[in-house]
């Protein structure tokens, strides 16, 4: 019913900058808060930043002042704007929405590979 689709990964060297999307799809459905997280490998998944409908956030201390989360309701998507990237950046990005209306539980995206190099 509802889908979440990741873009916007990629390799770039440090000091760079990427721009992930999601956009949410399907129907009977009404975003809540959205987030994106990350999971570098032999490491546990964690939250990146986290954005109400609203619009408040929160962010993880490591990427505030290079990261920005953003989104836009009326397109169903969310944005992470990632300035300054590090090598410690690079991790399987993923995108997680819980909802208003529709599904009882969070969903997921699929995920987009961000690779900084030094």
């Amino acid at each position: 019913q509802v889908q979440l689709v990741e873009s916007g990964g990629g390799l770039v060297q440090a000091g760079g900058s990427l721009r992930l999307s999601c956009v949410a799809s399907g129907s009977n459905f009404r975003l809540n808060t959205m987030g994106w997280y990350r999971q570098a490998p032999g490491k546990q998944r964690e939250l990146v930043a986290r954005i109400t409908r609203g619009g408040s956030t929160n962010y993880l201390d490591s990427v505030k002042g290079r990261f920005t989360i953003s989104r836009d309701n009326a397109k169903n998507t969310v944005y992470l704007q990632m300035n300054s990237l590090k090598a410690e950046d690079t991790a399987v990005y993923y995108c997680n929405a819980d909802f208003l209306l529709g599904p009882n539980s969070d969903y997921w995206g699929q995920g987009t590979q961000v690779t900084v190099s030094s």
